[in-house]
């Protein structure tokens, strides 16, 4: 295959795919709206799943590197309640088969992969539009355009690139997070350290949850969610710091000072995260010359499938072009036949964790799903 392949976001998926295409020398460019590699943080840990994540990095050549970003002992598991109270205490007895990785990492890790150049910082798709014949045309923030006879929508969940493909958009699924770090915890802040332990801690109450995971040098991070309707945030000034603080510690009020001190202490600005979906069974009818993979396929709620999903279609989509070099159509269609297909067994597969969580019996619904005593709870 010759047709330079046009890859649209740099996420984990966009450069897996990148990745396995150079793989297979097949040349591809990626476009992105961030600066540069470094323009924000990339996340916290990101649990890799043997059939999904970590076959991709197989595929991509880099499971040996991966390993090298493992941070031991985190799949360990602690829920408290609202009051600080240690209800379940699972330990990382080292046999899980979902390593922890930093995601910034990982994403470095993909990037050193690639050629000089592969990812053209700075570009800021604002519009894709149809040439005729599977050819595309996107126009970039500084006034570029690029033509390509083949264009990866790898951008996540307001995807530029999907409305050549559905008019479905993502709708609000009634929980907005709120994401803090604490650095330096043992010392800085020994208390709230002590409770999130060596891995993660669901401190939960009916509508309310603190989600919080221990990284490497000591770092907490962690996402405070809130059940509720769109005006709580919409109103919200997301750069004022010191009023958002007060606007998610006004939900926790009560709860256990080394809980809130999760939110109040924050060592960095909180940053917004409400939770949108795109309906389930999402799929479309083939469109010459285009497709979609990861969150602007198949957005869903933070369950820990959404990267290993990407990441999955990322690599099986770069194979599949490798091995049709002249069919570029059938690449395409065996890539959405296996991504639909992954998508709806994830769909099936998935407990209701995320909804769990924070759900009217919390945090006692999510004991019952972590111990196998639903029915007797």
């Amino acid at each position: 295959m010759t047709t330079p392949v046009t890859i649209i976001g740099a996420g984990l998926g966009g450069l897996t795919l990148a990745r396995v295409l150079h793989v297979h020398g097949i040349p591809a460019t990626v476009h992105e709206a961030e600066p540069a590699p470094d323009a924000r943080r990339q996340g916290g840990l990101l649990d890799l799943h043997p059939h999904s994540g970590q076959a991709a990095l197989e595929a991509a050549g880099l499971i040996e590197e991966f390993r090298e970003l493992i941070l031991p002992g985190r799949e360990a598991y602690r829920v408290m309640d609202r009051a600080g109270n240690l209800l379940l205490d699972l330990a990382d007895d080292g046999t899980g088969e979902r390593p922890e990785a930093p995601r910034g990492a990982l994403r470095r890790m993909l990037l050193d992969s690639l050629p000089a150049g592969t990812v053209r910082w700075g570009h800021k798709a604002t519009a894709v539009r149809s040439l005729g014949a599977g050819r595309h045309e996107v126009d970039f923030a500084d006034g570029a355009t690029v033509p390509t006879d083949l264009l990866i929508g790898a951008d996540g969940a307001w995807s530029r690139v999907r409305p050549l493909l559905s008019g479905a958009a993502p709708e609000y699924f009634g929980v907005c997070g709120v994401e803090t770090f604490l650095f330096d915890a043992e010392t800085r802040h020994p208390a709230s350290a002590a409770a999130v332990g060596a891995g993660s801690l669901f401190a939960l109450a009916p509508g309310r949850g603190l989600l919080a995971h221990r990284e490497g040098n000591g770092t907490l991070h962690t996402y405070a969610q809130v059940k509720t309707g769109q005006e709580w945030f919409t109103g919200l000034d997301a750069t004022d710091a010191a009023a958002l603080t007060a606007q998610v510690a006004k939900e926790f009020d009560g709860w256990a000072p080394e809980l809130t001190a999760l939110i109040t202490d924050s060592d960095t600005p909180p940053a917004l995260r409400p939770v949108f979906t795109l309906q389930a069974g999402h799929r479309w009818d083939r469109v010459p010359g285009v497709t979609l993979l990861g969150d602007a396929a198949h957005l869903r709620t933070p369950n820990g499938e959404g990267a290993n999903l990407a990441m999955r279609d990322a690599a099986e989509l770069g194979r599949a072009l490798a091995a049709h070099p002249d069919d570029t159509e059938a690449a395409l269609a065996a890539h959405e036949r296996g991504m639909f297909a992954r998508a709806a067994a994830a769909e099936a597969a998935d407990d209701g964790f995320y909804t769990i969580m924070i759900d009217a019996q919390a945090p006692h619904s999510l004991l019952a799903l972590m111990t196998g005593t639903e029915q007797d709870a």
